[in-house]
């Protein structure tokens, strides 16, 4: 008789000191160890990001963290934490289910590989950055001429405003000097 095994997704976010993240395939290595010590399948894994820590950990003031999603039997979530208790190399984990995530969810992008596309996007553009410049000066030219007219409409749409209000008050106060002499003539 075959025993059913129930894998679920799982999330997890591995932080290492920054310094031991430098060898790159041996933190990787660490982690896929652990995880396979357990029978877990790993989905993927991946760099998420090197910041630096609000406390210390393990003395440590800079960790990277490496995010890691696989699937694994659900008993097996304490072996694992156990396991990074009792390891040099890894200075946390935290481990939370990922049932309701998509692929969509699972690959996007990390600040890391958000700041790796930036870079390399910023370098593409180092060559394109003189035609820029020059095209953006141009634009600035027509955004100050419009700005300047934009300027001009609002100040004379004011200076009639003004106008209104002056002839408005203009004429109440010819009206109101021309009641008082038929109030001082009824008061006669």
């Amino acid at each position: 008789m075959e025993t059913v095994v129930n894998r679920k997704l799982y999330e997890s976010m591995f932080l290492v000191d920054s310094g031991m993240a430098s060898d790159w395939d041996a933190t990787i290595k660490i982690i896929e160890g652990i995880l396979k010590r357990v029978e877990a399948e790993i989905v993927s894994i991946r760099k998420w990001d090197d910041r630096r820590l609000a406390y210390e950990v393990q003395g440590k003031s800079r960790g990277t963290y490496i995010l890691c999603y696989f699937r694994v039997e659900g008993e097996r979530i304490q072996e694992i934490e156990k396991t990074v208790q009792l390891s040099e190399n890894i200075m946390r984990v935290l481990i939370l289910s990922a049932e309701h995530m998509t692929a969509e969810d699972l690959e996007k992008d990390t600040p890391a590989t958000k700041s790796e596309k930036e870079s390399a996007a910023a370098g593409e553009d180092k060559g394109d950055d003189e035609d820029e410049t020059a095209v953006t000066a141009v634009q600035a030219g027509d955004d100050d001429a419009s700005e300047q007219s934009d300027t001009e409409t609002m100040t004379a749409e004011v200076e009639d405003t003004q106008d209104v209000e002056a002839s408005d008050t203009v004429e109440a106060s010819a009206e109101t000097e021309s009641e008082e002499p038929d109030k001082e003539q009824a008061a006669e």
